[in-house]
């Protein structure tokens, strides 16, 4: 099914997907992953300028969210906005199988790619790109978060010479910023060299950064 925004929602391998493939052949792959509550319709509003050879793979999560949407983890009474390394370990894991299932089937080379998530996909694409460095070339983190259990990865520096764009917003009640900022210390613990913008806005991403 084609949306006006030249994106296709396909069914693939069990996976609920926006999808959008260039007029030519895809050179590179970007995972895009959405927040708590999200689903796959969730992150275009930051595609529309990237680059048109990007072969752009929106999946939704792999859980319902009890308030609507979808989660990249079960849900766990209490623990609202702090979930751990284990938490999103599955969802990381079968988001590779798909990568690989869906770049043999689009013939395009996905032995690294790149991540962009906002919020709880921010963290998500945290724990990819510390689990998967291999397989991570770039990664953009969107008023997001390192998640729990992280420090002995980050002490290995699997991210050493990568490059990682952080954008948070000052007044953001759900992600608060001093959590943003100790986040970002763990991203450049972890060896990544960091691009940050930091702007007066809340839970979202300010139109200085997003540019």
């Amino acid at each position: 099914m084609q949306a006006a925004n030249n994106t296709s929602l396909e069914v693939f391998n069990e996976w609920t997907l926006r999808v959008r493939t260039p007029a030519q052949t895809p050179t590179r792959l970007l995972l895009m992953l959405h927040g708590w509550t999200g689903d796959e319709n969730s992150t275009w509003v930051f595609a529309r300028n990237l680059p048109t050879e990007y072969l752009l793979l929106a999946p939704r999560g792999l859980h319902p969210a009890p308030q609507g949407g979808y989660s990249w983890r079960p849900f766990h009474e209490g623990t609202y906005g702090r979930p751990s390394l284990e938490d999103l370990r599955e969802s990381a894991e079968a988001l590779i199988r798909l990568i690989d299932a869906y770049a043999a089937k689009s013939q395009v080379d996905a032995r690294q790619f790149d991540v962009m998530g906002f919020s709880q996909g921010a963290a998500l694409s945290n724990v990819i790109a510390c689990l998967h460095p291999e397989r991570v070339r770039k990664a953009a983190i969107l008023a997001g978060f390192m998640p729990s259990g992280m420090e002995e990865i980050v002490a290995q520096k699997p991210l050493a010479g990568k490059q990682v764009f952080v954008t948070h917003g000052t007044q953001d009640n759900l992600v608060p910023i001093d959590r943003a900022r100790a986040s970002m210390s763990l991203l450049e613990q972890a060896g990544a060299q960091v691009t940050y913008c930091e702007a007066n806005v809340g839970h979202k991403v300010s139109a200085d950064c997003l540019r």
